[in-house]
């Protein structure tokens, strides 16, 4: 024994030592690089020839630094600390509506009220310009300056002058702010009788809450089953993703775990209460754009075997952040863990390379790894969650894109004519049962081709670039008659389109107009008339021998292995990194 111990204590010092040499060089290589940085700046600030911002150039810095990181770990200025906020809260102050950029006439518009809001209580509709807020003029301004100028102060009150654009008349509301909250649960409702469906767009402060009420309401409507709807929901506190999941799971099960490099960052989340219901039958609807908190949702419900998941392939997010306040009221956002859920699997999709400006690789699936579900089913980690039924979901022609886009190559053709429609029409029938009538929409087929209205330009561009450098090299000449019958058949026969794809540019159109009158709740719950994903879901659930199939354990050697937790990370903040829109803005 004592031949054994002697080169095992040695190891172990040695072990020890090395590693104390290792933080020792990287507290010396952390405190080296933080002076450079420091005389660095000094010297700029003493000899460049001339005056530097350092809110700027300092700024650059830190920005760049976290770039080098992963997407989700962000820097906030002062001036940005409340768009933090309100991506945790989902919550600001303001007026409670969408506002965007109208191209033609170069102006900001009103996009979209909120319903119950200032902006619609007041009777500012679709397509008001807006021409000043009191004494400032915003003809000149871009989206994010007009929208920072009609937020403010819950209580405070301004003039809001706007000129409408089917009477031509400038009108002026006196509006006061108050707080606003973002329709995470926009609408519910009862499907083909007794199938319950639940749209949550993100998981803000409280939205728990919200599903609950609306879970309990279904349920004294008679719902047995239910739909559940993630797509499109880009994630947000993975709290309240374990308090949804809690409405379908028994009180103590753990539903994901956190693993970071210190202990604060590691992090067990159980079921805290008694469920509402652990039988209803049910399937949740995920696509490309299912991310963070959504995935556990998903994630969970699939390795747990409460249901369903069907669609496409989830976005992959397994990173967690939380905010952290600096000083002079800024404040960051940092990853400081991976999350995962009960199988024991991390979904994360991209491998983010350290130290490398930020390069990333998805990782293949041949470097994937089985786990198993409750029942013995097999699904891997790394990649997103995958569904138990892959559906895809209904795709839109480029035409029907570019009309109902908002952007610097949209003629805003849809846009103006459903602020004309508005205008023409005081009321339309309820929002599952409106339909654009055949005289309307050979009106807005018409308003399209005399408009010149054109899609698609980046290929047109890509063919002018092209050209550009036959021309260039020397062969255009002799290639011209190519070049000619390619050019011809880039020019789309917008016609010949709308007519071929009528029947999906009139279900945006409608989708458009019910907005207007019934707002995101109308034109969700008219859209769900034409979801094949929704038709499928409600298909599995009204064949219970097919659902349970799907289900059911596999047999497999592995199958006892049932839910294989391993202690790994999540955070209380999981949300997707989400870009703000350059055209329009919430205000």
């Amino acid at each position: 024994m004592k031949r054994y111990i002697a080169p095992l204590l040695m190891f172990l010092a040695l072990s020890l030592t090395t590693q104390a040499q290792k933080n020792s060089d990287h507290n010396f290589e952390v405190a080296k690089h933080l002076d450079i940085f420091n005389q660095l700046y000094k010297n700029l600030e003493l000899l460049y020839v001339d005056t530097i911002s350092p809110k700027e150039t300092i700024g650059t810095g830190i920005n760049a630094m976290l770039r080098s990181l992963d997407p989700y770990t962000e820097y906030y200025a002062q001036e940005d600390t409340k768009n933090l906020r309100m991506m945790l809260t989902g919550k600001y102050a303001g007026i409670g509506s969408l506002i965007r950029k109208h191209q033609k006439l170069d102006r900001i518009v009103v996009d979209e009220p909120y319903a119950d809001m200032p902006a619609a209580e007041v009777g500012l509709k679709k397509g008001d310009v807006i021409l000043s807020i009191d004494d400032s003029m915003m003809t000149d301004k871009a989206v994010g300056y007009v929208s920072e100028r009609l937020r403010g102060e819950p209580g405070t009150t301004f003039l809001l002058k706007v000129m409408r654009p089917s009477t031509g008349k400038m009108m002026s509301f006196k509006i006061t702010r108050r707080n606003i909250k973002l329709p995470e649960l926009p609408y519910y409702g009862i499907r083909e009788g007794d199938v319950g469906y639940i749209n949550l767009n993100s998981f803000t402060e409280g939205c728990s809450k919200d599903v609950r009420r609306a879970l309990i309401d279904l349920k004294k409507q008679g719902a047995t089953s239910l739909v559940l709807d993630l797509r499109g929901n880009g994630g947000g506190s993975e709290q309240e993703a374990v308090d949804i999941l809690n409405l379908w799971l028994p009180k103590g099960i753990t539903v994901v775990e956190n693993r970071g490099k210190i202990k604060q960052s590691t992090k067990e989340y159980k079921t805290r209460v008694e469920p509402l219901d652990t039988v209803m039958p049910m399937v949740v609807l995920v696509n490309g754009e299912t991310a963070s908190a959504s995935e556990i949702t998903s994630g969970a419900i699939q390795d747990l075997d409460r249901g369903i998941i069907l669609g496409t392939r989830t976005y992959g997010k397994g990173l967690v952040q939380i905010p952290i306040d600096l000083p002079y009221n800024t404040n960051m956002k940092v990853t400081t863990s991976k999350y995962y859920i009960p199988s024991g699997r991390c979904i994360q999709a991209i491998n983010y390379k350290k130290g490398s400006g930020g390069y990333r690789e998805h990782i293949p699936d041949s470097l994937t790894k089985v786990f198993y579900t409750r029942n013995g089913r097999e699904v891997r980690d790394g990649g997103g969650i995958k569904p138990d039924v892959e559906f895809k979901g209904d795709t839109i022609p480029n035409i029907a894109f570019y009309l109902s886009a908002s952007g610097q190559d949209s003629t805003e053709v849809m846009f103006d004519y459903v602020v004309d429609y508005i205008a023409q029409h005081p009321t339309i029938a309820p929002a599952a049962e409106f339909h654009v009538s055949d005289a309307d929409w050979q009106e807005f087929r018409e308003r399209v081709i005399k408009s010149g209205f054109t899609y698609d330009p980046v290929s047109k561009k890509q063919f002018a670039e092209l050209v550009k450098t036959a021309k260039f090299e020397g062969y255009y000449d002799d290639a011209k008659a190519a070049f000619d019958s390619l050019e011809s058949k880039l020019n789309h026969d917008v016609a010949y389109a709308l007519d071929r794809h009528e029947k999906v540019i009139r279900h945006i159109l409608e989708s458009e107009i019910i907005a207007a009158y019934y707002y995101q709740s109308g034109a969700i719950e008219a859209s769900l008339n034409y979801d094949s994903q929704l038709k499928e879901a409600i298909r599995l659930l009204k064949n219970p021998e097919e659902y349970k199939k799907i289900l059911a354990p596999q047999k497999t050697k592995e199958t006892s292995s049932l839910i294989q937790l391993e202690k790994k990370p999540v955070g209380p903040v999981s949300s997707k990194k989400q870009e703000i829109p350059v055209f329009s803005a919430i205000a």
